[in-house]
């Protein structure tokens, strides 16, 4: 799915909450993560965001993440919520609970 300047691909395997987010001009990828049907581990040197909404909970990573650039992340991690449906997601620096 195209979404404005994103590129939204979820693997035909996995969940529609877990998929990856790619930024067409920087070439950032953000990975999203359903906290309630998979595992996830957060990796060194990238950032990670999570995001209530509801009884839902999911985790968003980085892949090559470059200071300048968390404007950019929050925007990616806005669009896959909004295309998710998720209107009144919440994102949090630090797992919520």
């Amino acid at each position: 799915m195209y979404m404005s300047n994103y590129l939204i691909s979820i693997p035909k395997d996995e969940p529609v909450n877990s998929g990856i987010i790619h930024d067409l001009s920087s070439k950032l990828k953000v990975k999203a993560f359903n906290l309630i049907k998979s595992k996830f581990t957060p990796s060194k040197g990238e950032v990670q965001y999570f995001v209530t909404a509801g009884k839902r909970i999911l985790a968003f990573e980085t892949r090559g993440f470059r200071k300048h650039r968390q404007l950019l992340v929050l925007q990616m991690i806005s669009a896959y919520c909004v295309y998710l449906g998720l209107i009144e997601a919440q994102i949090h620096s630090t797992l919520p609970y």
